[in-house]
């Protein structure tokens, strides 16, 4: 009969391989939201890749008048039922709002209603994949999702 630490070894490998497995397939999401003038004429986008960092998609909308950290969850939320619809179980999302981020982490609480609503969505929508993570990156490292999320904002305004 093995020894214990022989089995917790032996499973701990089969359950990281089976993780793995599990999840060599899925979506990377950088996100981005924004609004003239918070609140302003808002928008957002997103840059869907795969696995292998490959674009797949964009996504963005103009939201109207609306807060910056609306525009940040409206991107999340089109992120994850983009995943959805496309049946992947497995979503990294990557974004430069540092709010949004520790808000879905449970870091920090969400006080505003209208982004209590935008939360409880989201982490309903996170509830149907198998796997999700999400992580802060300074603006710099999200210049594709920020370009469209201004484009967004331009077309609803009437700006070419």
């Amino acid at each position: 009969m093995p020894s214990i630490p022989s089995r917790l070894r032996t499973l701990h490998r089969d359950l990281f391989e089976d993780a793995r497995k599990a999840h060599q397939h899925y979506l990377v999401a950088y996100i981005d939201g924004g609004a003239r003038g918070n609140p302003g004429p808002s928008g957002y986008g997103v840059v869907m890749q795969d696995e292998g960092g490959r674009k797949i998609a964009t996504l963005s909308q103009y939201l109207g008048h609306q807060t910056n950290n609306f525009a940040e969850y409206q991107a999340l939320i089109a992120a994850l039922e983009y995943a959805i619809q496309h049946g992947c179980k497995a979503l990294k999302v990557i974004s430069d709002s540092e709010l949004l981020v520790r808000q879905i982490n449970g870091i920090y609480k969400v006080k505003n209603p209208t982004l209590k609503d935008l939360h409880a969505r989201a982490r309903q929508l996170i509830g149907e994949l198998d796997w999700f993570s999400i992580t802060h990156v300074l603006r710099n490292k999200n210049q594709e999702a920020d370009r469209l999320a201004n484009a967004a904002m331009d077309k609803g305004m009437g700006r070419v």
